[in-house]
């Protein structure tokens, strides 16, 4: 490797122009091919059972996202002109390619179900806009006597109310989330306008993650710019440690481009990632330049180099290609977005250390190097180096040094089990910006933004009619709404029947209760079919009878809502299995349960891969097992800690969070890699243990502080994302890399110490 190093920067020049000229064209391609992508279903894998099941439930009853709009009026919605604008969006929402006409569902184009002299009708609550206060006020009766709308469509206390327009899939986009904005804010006044919804929560994530990066970018460039002028003192040094992390972020996204992946809201903090992850190859390499020049103040370029690459390619393609693991482990996910921020980081970092080996060197070559004064001008020569008395203070105290190990790690195992799962679209937004603030004032007045669908199927057709089905449908939507103050509103074909029943006995509320006849239930239906629009019946039941969907409106999408909701609903599996029913779920609700079940098994298997390959590939990197083996203490109790903190401070685990465990494992493992590198280098030269410790602490330990120092202030810059979930992962992860690079400086230090690593059965 070394020699086909120095055989490829005979060429210097040459080199910097082809990587110059490799990256120009991947920025082009990554300027015009990059796209962003939010929809929930595209993040995860589309062969999964119970997205296929939920697919295909989706398909029979029609369930579709919808997008929800409120209108407010504080006085009441019985006015001409707020009735007036009701029927003129819902005929605009109507008119656009995205949404069918009769998947918009408000006052104005809801059934109303109305007992005649000659049975049943379904009309319409108005089709002109009333004017008279008579004509108001008999609407406003109809309103309230009608269950199915009112505290549905229309808000308990009459201010607000709710058009929905179910789009169809694939046809968001950010063109159409424009134009639902534009069409709202153009009906304001004196009425208040609200948007809400998945669609639209998903469009504010696609508009505000690219804002994100493009702000934390040039943010986390400058600090930095500004952290490694100060630990190099450099200008030369930190501008061709910046390029090498530049390059990396263009090679990364510009082949995501070129296999058009999209940009995920997780990927949206790839950049940050590699610029402070790439620094590190830099830091090093220069760091052991710096230690060279100061005993060879003399040396010509082409030797400074050689020595350079001789010392360090070996640490740098091993910290590379450990670090490239702990992210390349995240394809054990089934959650898209995770497994390509794995792949395509774990790319970016190799990147990182090619140009690291042939840019750095090559720029030297070139460029020349910044002088340092030799050692024996050093004013400070004389006086003990502040490693040695690191390394001698930390044998001295390694009995606290342990039990305040153990101390830490017990106190995050019981954080450990504290930590939960959340999937949450909505609860990556502040509490108090407009996204969450409208969701909250919709689901204050009406059943809830989030849904979940309870899927029955029977054997025979026609099971839907019975009433014995009927009656316990009915029974257990009223025990989840009673029980569950989470739950809004619950809807199925037993409302249809309880509604047809009680207009079919002139209203009367003792009839508002399932007809106790599978003839007469039949009946009903029927006439339902004659009379009114079956499309609506048919998103609660199948053609056939046999197959129906209850619909649960929940007040939040977190998992802990969904996980209450379905706990209650599993205690009536058992008796509608009696009926020979099976009960199963579908809807974007429960695919964001699914989708946290997997978060949490891929973090399980990421976790446990990325440890054994580690230990594994210490141990053939250093021809030891035990090397392997110590240098994997510092990141599993990085590991834990961070968990730990999670757990401790309610974090929940995310699709963005997940991510810290991978981190933790991909960086810190750097420090463990150059640290036994150097010490069995000096082990080997010197034969004295002492000496061994305190040089290793004098040359690793100091780039490792360099390095520590970098990563984190990096990573500090996620705390001034928009996203809350973003400014969690870089807090956490600053806490990893610094619990990483105390444990290799600490821990790991006393295991080799002890362990007499690299000097036999003796110490000499």
């Amino acid at each position: 490797m070394e020699k086909l190093l120095s055989k490829m920067l005979k060429k210097p020049i040459l080199i910097l122009v082809i990587l110059l000229i490799v990256s120009l064209a991947f920025f082009r391609v990554m300027t015009q091919n990059s796209r962003m992508e939010t929809d929930l279903d595209k993040y995860m894998p589309q062969d999964h059972p119970a997205f296929v099941y939920s697919d295909k439930m989706e398909e029979v009853f029609d369930i579709k996202d919808g997008i929800i709009i409120a209108i407010e009026n504080t006085d009441n919605i019985y006015h001409t002109g707020t009735l007036q604008k009701i029927k003129d969006i819902t005929k605009a929402l109507g008119k656009m390619d995205e949404i069918e006409k009769s998947d918009v569902t408000s006052l104005y184009t809801a059934d109303n179900i109305i007992g005649t002299e000659e049975g049943m009708d379904v009309k319409a609550f108005y089709k002109r806009v009333p004017k008279t206060r008579e004509k108001l006020s008999e609407l406003q009766k109809n309103v309230r006597t009608n269950d199915m709308v009112f505290g549905r469509l229309v808000s308990e206390d009459e201010t607000v109310s709710v058009i929905i327009a179910e789009i169809k899939d694939d046809v968001f986009t950010q063109e159409f989330y424009r134009k639902i904005l534009d069409l709202t804010r153009s009906f304001e006044g004196p009425e208040k306008l609200y948007v809400a919804g998945s669609p639209i929560v998903e469009g504010t994530m696609a508009y505000l993650g690219p804002k994100d990066m493009k702000k934390m970018v040039p943010i986390v460039i400058l600090v930095i710019i500004i952290v490694l002028l100060f630990v190099m003192k450099s200008i030369k040094n930190s501008i061709f440690t910046l390029l090498v992390v530049l390059f990396s972020v263009v090679w990364a996204f510009g082949l995501m481009a070129v296999f058009k992946i999209p940009i995920y809201a997780v990927t949206t903090m790839m950049p940050v990632m590699l610029i402070a992850i790439g620094v590190a190859d830099g830091i090093h390499l220069y760091s052991h330049l710096d230690l060279f020049l100061q005993k060879n103040p003399n040396a010509t370029r082409k030797e400074a180099v050689e020595d350079m690459l001789k010392g360090m390619w070996k640490p740098v393609v091993m910290t590379s290609v450990t670090t490239s693991v702990g992210f390349i482990s995240l394809l054990t996910s089934e959650v898209l977005p995770i497994k390509y921020f794995g792949l395509f980081t774990a790319f970016g970092v190799t990147a990182a250390m090619l140009f690291s080996l042939l840019l750095i060197p090559a720029a030297i070559l070139v460029f020349g190097f910044t002088k340092r004064k030799p050692v024996e001008e050093n004013k400070n020569s004389n006086k003990t180096p502040f490693a040695y008395k690191f390394a001698n203070g930390v044998i001295k105290h390694k009995t606290i040094i342990l039990f305040l190990t153990i101390a830490v790690v017990a106190i995050s195992l019981f954080g450990i089990t504290k930590v939960w799962i959340n999937s949450s679209f909505l609860e990556k937004f502040e509490k108090d910006s407009d996204i969450v603030l409208t969701d909250a004032f919709i689901n204050e007045h009406f059943g809830g933004t989030s849904t979940l669908n309870v899927i029955l199927e029977a054997d025979e057709n026609g099971m839907m009619k019975s009433p014995e089905v009927l009656k316990l449908m009915d029974e257990m939507q009223e025990k989840v709404d009673s029980k569950l103050q989470i739950v809004g509103n619950t809807f199925s074909l037993s409302d249809y029947l309880k509604r047809m029943n009680m207009v079919m006995h002139e209203d009367r509320k003792e009839f508002d209760t399932i007809p106790e006849s599978t003839e007469l239930n039949a009946q009903y239906l029927l006439l339902y079919e004659m009379s009114g629009d079956p499309d609506n019946l048919w998103k609660v039941v199948d053609y056939d009878y046999k197959t129906a969907n209850i619909t649960f409106q929940l007040k939040s999408d977190n998992s802990k809502a969904i996980k209450s909701t379905i706990a209650v609903v599993e205690e009536y599996r058992k008796d509608f299995e009696k009926l020979g029913i099976s009960m199963n779920y579908a809807g974007s609700g429960y695919k964001s349960l699914i989708f946290t079940d997997l978060i949490l098994e891929g973090q399980i298997k990421s976790l446990v891969m990325s440890f054994f390959i580690i230990i594994i590939l210490l141990s053939l990197m250093f021809k030891n097992f035990w090397a392997g083996l110590i240098g994997s203490v510092p990141i599993f109790i990085t590991a834990i800690i961070g968990f730990g903190v999670m757990g401790l401070l309610n974090i929940p685990l995310s699709t963005t969070t997940a991510l810290i465990s991978s981190i933790a494992i991909g960086i810190g493992i750097d420090y463990a890699v150059h640290f036994i590198e150097r010490y069995r280098i000096y082990a080997k030269e010197t034969g004295d243990k002492q000496k061994t410790v305190q040089e290793t602490m004098h040359h690793s330990g100091r780039a490792i502080i360099f390095n520590a120092v970098v990563v984190i202030a990096g990573f500090l810059v996620l705390l001034f994302s928009v996203f809350p979930p973003n400014r969690s992962l870089g807090a956490l992860v600053s806490l990893n890399m610094f619990t990483s690079f105390l444990g290799t400086v600490t821990i790991m230090f006393l295991l080799l110490y002890k362990t007499n690593l690299f000097f036999g059965k003796k110490d000499k």
